[in-house]
Parts: structure tokens; C-alpha cells; sequence
């Protein structure tokens, strides 16, 4: 199993509460910010809801 990570590109700020909420859950808060996950099948849904918002790339 990889690793992937994840970094926020665009601002929560106007988006919907479930986009907000799928963020905060992957651990992103600031702008910027790079987090590293698991590549499992749920951490890669939670990118592909809000993968206008983030940048990602094998870690």
C-alpha cells in the first residue's frame, strides 16, 4: 500500500458544509497545508470530492 499527499490548493471559504467537513476529515485546515495519507480506497473518495480544492501526488 503507497502513500499519497495531499495538499490544499483553494480556499473553504463559499463551499458547501460537506466539502468543509471532507477537508477538516483529511486533516487540511490552512491553505497550503500538506498532509500524507494511506492510498486506500476512502482516503481516494474523500480526495475525489474535493479534488478542485487539492493537489495531490505520490509521497
Amino acid at each position: 500500500m503507497g502513500k499519497i499527499k495531499v495538499t490544499q490548493v483553494k480556499s473553504s471559504i463559499k463551499r458547501p458544509q460537506n466539502q468543509k467537513r471532507t477537508l477538516e476529515a483529511l486533516g487540511l485546515r490552512k491553505l497550503g497545508q500538506e498532509v500524507i495519507h494511506d492510498d486506500t480506497p476512502n482516503i481516494l473518495g474523500m480526495i475525489n470530492k474535493v479534488k478542485h480544492l487539492v493537489s495531490t501526488e505520490e509521497a
